[in-house]
């Protein structure tokens, strides 16, 4: 009879052959508003968080500002995106475009 650990270890070895690997950490999402698009191939997205003051508890808005790759020039001032983050692809750009939730009026 054989060994069940050899049988289990050698089951997992295939599976994890024929599956892409997977991240051990995955990439962070945002959701945000365009606010410009006056550069080449990007455009910048404030992405505003809500969060508890710690010692007031008094909720408190923070916004953040993310670089975003738009490699076809589609974003316009007031759209609504998805963005992801991604391996650094300029000094500053660390985020490119999922999709556009909601396009601006």
């Amino acid at each position: 009879m054989a060994d069940p650990t050899t049988e289990t270890a050698d089951a997992a070895s295939m599976d994890a052959e024929s599956q892409p690997a997977t991240r051990p950490n995955s990439r962070k999402v945002r959701e945000g508003m365009v606010t410009a698009v006056s550069m080449d191939k990007t455009a910048v997205v404030v992405s505003t968080d809500r969060v508890r003051h710690r010692r007031y508890n008094k909720t408190v808005q923070r916004t953040t500002r993310l670089y975003v790759h738009d490699e076809s020039n589609e974003l316009a001032v007031g759209d609504r995106v998805r963005v992801q983050e991604t391996r650094p692809l300029s000094k500053t750009k660390r985020w490119r475009l999922v999709e556009i939730l909601e396009r601006a009026r």
